[in-house]
């Protein structure tokens, strides 16, 4: 495909100066309306080395205030960025609503430059492929604008470029070994660059190739490109009519017998078998995590359950031995107006741990298909979407190497409203305790129902679900910390094996 791209392409130098300004000036009154109606809008440049990206964003800026976008320049992966999942550092600078991020190389290096450079295993290109699309796909469903432009320019014109940066000191520095080595082996790193082309052309984030030879050419399709995505995209939002709150339908019942119904709560643990298990399982789990820190390896540990089902006093447990500086409590509450400001999975992303770190969440993502499904806080296309979206999230944090482990903290309604009593009644407990908690017990049977369609949808063997019998705190706190500890040690034996079999094969 790409080797067929007339390059030649160009235009009377006036005609093209008076689309530009045409053009910008549109763009600068775009970029307004977009910010006015809240559309956050991501550009990425792409393309061979020396066919001007640098030149082309700073033309594409000029007519943009610049109070409403940020230029990121994407290199190689920093060791810290290394010790975090591939798109970490890429949701961290997703922009909030109403503002622009372009992108100076981005998520694609991975199956370019890194690919070429055998710094990724050809087996997991087509992995990388699923996880680019997906977190595309998210941000496109989220309210996000993607506009994807690929700079072509030929062997030649590449090679004449690269020695003219070469020839003056001020400018040699930007041209790399890698840089000549990919020029030298273009047609190789061509056809990678046309495996991404076709791997992720999509029609919510679709290519534009751009016949970079001619710079002024080029910056007028470019801004043009831009122009005319951001205008169809305002227009879209436009015409659409606002989604109005409504009652959650009734489900065909299918999940209402679900993983919850069949929980034996009478499980249970006396005072000194708790105290004997709990002092054993939580010094084993203090040598454990030097342990993930040595071989580098993440945790995610994620606990939803029902108001007062002791998410805390396991936390609280669980943490109670471990280092302070190798792990991290997220307490998730409602949104705040930055939060909302960005797709919901955002907030969740930029906590997740680097290489050796364990983040445990008090309350998690699945909001989205609980509490916001049944309070109504989301659109039921957005509740339903998200079961797909945080299979993907979570299995691209597990292929990067971290453990996860979903909690779902379980109580009957008669122990809820015990401990809801025992709250109310005991002054250093009363902030405990709203009146939010008392009028959610008055859904119990439909959050028992999304809460049965989450375990059913989103237990996975790479992110997989454990409900844990809560009526009993003591067994429910030596399950948690039995069945991390579990989890761990498999991981760890998993990476010491790995280790030997590759020192073995380096004799």
């Amino acid at each position: 495909m790409l080797e067929k791209v007339d390059l030649s392409k160009t235009m009377d130098k006036k005609e093209l100066k008076t689309i530009l300004e045409e053009e910008s000036e549109k763009l600068s009154v775009l970029q307004r309306d977009c910010r006015a109606a809240n559309i956050p809008v991501m550009i990425v440049f792409e393309g061979l080395g020396a066919a001007g990206k640098g030149t082309q964003i700073n033309r594409l800026i000029q007519p943009l205030d610049p109070r409403g976008f940020v230029v990121y320049s994407i290199d190689e992966e920093s060791k810290e960025e290394r010790r975090h999942p591939y798109l970490w550092r890429f949701w961290n600078k997703i922009p909030e609503n109403g503002k622009i991020a372009i992108f100076d190389r981005s998520w694609y290096r991975r199956v370019l430059t890194d690919r070429f450079d055998h710094h990724i295993p050809d087996k997991e290109i087509q992995e990388t492929y699923q996880d680019i699309r997906s977190f595309e796909e998210q941000l496109f469903d989220g309210g996000y604008v993607i506009i994807k432009l690929f700079l072509h320019i030929s062997q030649k014109e590449q090679k004449k470029r690269f020695e003219k940066l070469l020839e003056k000191k001020e400018t040699a520095w930007r041209v790399s070994d890698g840089d000549l080595k990919r020029n030298k082996e273009y047609a190789k790193y061509l056809r990678y660059n046309e495996e991404m082309l076709q791997q992720t052309d999509t029609d919510f984030a679709p290519w534009t190739i751009v016949e970079a030879t001619e710079k002024d050419y080029a910056a007028v399709k470019i801004i043009s490109a831009v122009r005319s995505r951001l205008q169809y995209e305002l227009e879209q939002k436009r015409a659409s009519h606002t989604v109005k709150k409504s009652d959650i339908p009734t489900s065909s019942g299918q999940f209402k017998l679900g993983a919850l119904s069949g929980v034996d709560l009478t499980k249970t643990l006396d005072r000194d078998t708790y105290k004997e298990k709990l002092d054993k399982l939580q010094k084993h789990l203090e040598f454990l995590h030097s342990e993930l820190y040595r071989l580098q390896i993440p945790v995610v540990l994620g606990f939803e359950g029902w108001d007062a089902g002791g998410k805390g006093g396991a936390i609280k447990r669980l943490t109670s031995h471990l280092d302070p500086r190798g792990y991290a409590v997220h307490p998730t509450q409602a949104p705040n107006d930055i939060e909302k400001a960005h797709h919901y999975l955002w907030r969740f992303w930029i906590n997740m741990p680097k290489d050796g770190h364990i983040a445990i969440f008090d309350r998690t993502w699945y909001g989205r298909v609980v509490v916001e499904r049944i309070e109504g806080f989301c659109r039921e296309d957005e509740w339903k979407r998200a079961y797909q979206e945080i299979n993907q999230m979570e299995r691209h944090i597990a292929n990067s190497g971290a453990v996860i482990l979903k909690f779902w903290m379980h109580i009957d309604k008669d122990e809820q409203e015990r401990r809801f009593m025992e709250r109310q009644n005991t002054p250093s407990k009363q902030w405990k305790i709203t009146d939010e908690d008392w009028r959610n017990r008055e859904k119990w049977d439909q959050y028992e129902e999304a809460v049965n369609e989450m375990l059913l949808r989103t237990s996975s063997t790479y992110a997989p679900w454990i409900i844990v019998e809560g009526n009993s705190k003591y067994y429910a706190r030596v399950k948690v910390l039995e069945t991390v500890i579990q989890a761990i040690e498999q991981r760890i034996e998993s990476a010491d094996h790995g280790k030997k079999i590759t020192s073995k094969k380096g004799e």
